[in-house]
């Protein structure tokens, strides 16, 4: 592969260990096969990129194909790998950390497994907060819990404090399950450690439930808040067709983006308005969202409002935003706000609003049977990564295909709905709703 290969993966050195996973090298004898490091995967399927690359003579853009690899980097009975878990809840975290911890004991035969208590807090030994030793006994029946078993915070620690603590535990590899702020953590852990050319693999797992880590498919947890949020749609519905110009609101997670909202709307296909944070829309004027409600109400007498909490925040005077212990903008309530103004509007019209937010319930659930799936496979694919040397990526999915990417390359930008694809025109034509609300 060409070395401007945006894609390639950072590793600690030369494998020289077996690996000890009894797996073939030869196809056709129905026992799975060691991965190759030669075995990558196009990132860009399209025509138009393949046509370019033929015209130009250049190689595309590839990705390392993720799985067990034959040479090892890490001897296992000398090996100590550690597991942190960062930010806001999200279903399957405890999925990911079981699986961890079984691959790397059952798979690998590593025995001493270390917790990282309350987030990155517990890499700074000022915080006071115990290690905590994992076992499979310990983690056996975690995965039918949601939140997490290790407990979580937001913000980081001094990076130098934090490697001090890996390096003083002895610990060979750190697995940090979490989104945008916790990838940027650990590549920085990990780039602390190139500086004293420590042997440590940082591994990312991408945690968010508002699925907005650029360029994989999908962060798992994301599948079940959309699931868990169906049947509270379902149930705001039945209260707006309950009474005559009913309107029920129901806010769901999505900060920066509507992935959420919008997929909930899809699966739920009783929602007639979908407001994200990727629309620039206006409350008042015939085409505004207030004149469209109105005209909805007129027709149907109900209607039913899925906004994301970091829709419309254009809407709000007061742009001097605070930020969070992770550097977000805390976002004024999209929820309350629209309530108070949808009452100021009907005020010549009876109308029954009906305001509910369940965010805290979707992202405190344990994983559905899919996302359960995704994450054992993530939590696998990490170990095996990590294991062959590799370090500060993460492990995901792209197109449908398992891989590893640089943690640089995820946290560029947040993945947002592009309001000219095919999936956004799904939730419009879901809704019924215009294109545009101004």
């Amino acid at each position: 592969m060409s070395e401007t290969n945006r894609f390639q993966i950072a590793n600690l050195g030369k494998p020289n260990y077996k690996s000890p996973l009894q797996l073939s090298t030869v196809r056709g004898d129905h026992i799975f096969n060691f991965v190759k490091e030669s075995d990558k995967l196009v990132f860009d399927l399209s025509l138009d990129s393949y046509a370019s690359c033929l015209s130009n003579g250049e190689e595309p853009q590839c990705l390392e194909k993720a799985g067990p690899r034959q040479d090892i980097f890490f001897k296992p009975e000398d090996t100590t790998a550690a597991i942190v878990t960062c930010g806001g809840l999200c279903p399957g975290i405890n999925n990911v950390i079981r699986g961890v911890v079984m691959a790397l004991h059952y798979f690998y035969g590593i025995k001493r497994i270390i917790g990282i208590p309350y987030g990155y807090e517990g890499l700074n030994p000022e915080m006071g907060h115990e290690l905590i030793e994992l076992t499979p006994d310990k983690v056996k029946d975690i995965h039918q819990f949601g939140g997490t078993f290790l407990g979580s915070s937001r913000g980081g620690q001094d990076v130098s404090t934090m490697v001090d603590t890996l390096e003083s535990n002895h610990v060979n590899m750190l697995f940090a399950i979490g989104g945008d702020g916790t990838l940027k953590g650990v590549d920085a852990i990990g780039e602390e450690i190139k500086k004293r050319s420590a042997d440590i693999s940082v591994v990312g797992i991408p945690k968010t439930i508002d699925n907005d880590i650029d360029l994989i498919d999908e962060s798992f947890g994301f599948e079940t808040a959309f699931d868990v949020a169906s049947p509270i749609i379902r149930d705001a519905h039945n209260e707006a067709a309950g009474a005559f110009n009913g309107i029920s609101i129901v806010k769901l997670m999505g900060r920066d983006s509507g992935f959420i909202a919008a997929s909930a709307a899809l699966a739920m296909p009783v929602v007639n308005f979908v407001l994200i944070p990727e629309m620039d829309f206006q409350l008042e004027g015939e085409l505004g969202f207030l004149g469209v409600l109105k005209k909805r109400l007129q027709q149907k007498k109900h209607a039913v409002i899925v906004v994301a909490e970091g829709a419309g925040q254009q809407l709000f005077e007061d742009q001097n935003r605070v930020q969070d212990a992770s550097g977000n903008i805390k976002h004024a309530d999209i929820g309350i706000f629209l309530k108070d103004k949808i009452k100021e509007y009907f005020t010549e019209t009876p109308v029954t609003i009906k305001y509910i937010d369940p965010s805290y319930i979707v992202r405190s659930a344990p994983a559905n049977s899919s996302d359960s799936v995704y994450c054992s496979r993530l939590a696998y694919h990490a170990v095996h990564g990590a294991m062959a040397g590799k370090t500060q990526f993460v492990s995901c999915k792209v197109n449908n295909k398992f891989v590893y990417i640089p943690i640089k390359e995820v946290t560029k930008k947040r993945k947002k709905i592009d309001l000219e694809s095919e999936f956004w025109f799904s939730v419009l034509q879901s809704t019924g709703q215009p294109f545009l609300l101004k």
